[in-house]
């Protein structure tokens, strides 16, 4: 059995993988249009948080098993800025694909004997997921939960 070079499985898993994430933001960047004035002006604050630590949680959805797919929408959503997400996104792959293909290539047999594929029902698991995440995101009053800092609250007195 020939097996494939595990640095070319890492950088082309990893550049598929972060290029399908573009995808899921640029579906919730579009899908924004249909979404109000009110709930888009409490996802602008929701990027004001977002930007404190959003990179790092980016690149550790990417790196770990987390859904990460279930992030991308909403950040389009948000409009938060495309390369802020797309590098972490990338980083954590790439670290996560030469984990996993380095890995694999040392125990490919093992592998093999124990794992099989994934199935329809992890398809719709990550469906209802992704659901339940937008509803959360555009139900929840994010002001309640992170309050402004004083200068954004003189932004916002002086509006």
């Amino acid at each position: 059995m020939r097996i494939l070079d595990p640095l070319f499985v890492a950088v082309s898993g990893a550049t598929g993988s972060a290029l399908g994430e573009v995808l899921g933001y640029f579906l919730g960047y579009h899908g924004r249009a249909i979404i109000s004035e009110e709930r888009q002006r409490k996802m602008n604050y929701i990027v004001r948080v977002f930007s404190r630590c959003g990179a790092i949680m980016i690149f550790i959805f990417a790196l770990t098993p987390l859904p990460d797919d279930l992030l991308f929408i909403p950040l389009g959503i948000m409009r938060y800025s495309f390369l802020k997400a797309f590098l972490p996104a990338l980083f954590g792959k790439m670290l996560m694909c030469f984990i996993l293909a380095y890995g694999g290539y040392l125990s490919i047999g093992f592998i093999k004997t124990i794992f099989g594929g994934g199935g329809i029902w992890t398809t719709i698991a990550s469906a209802i997921l992704l659901a339940i995440i937008i509803a959360i995101m555009l139900k929840v009053d994010w002001e309640k939960f992170f309050p402004p800092e004083e200068k954004d609250k003189t932004k916002q007195e002086k509006s």
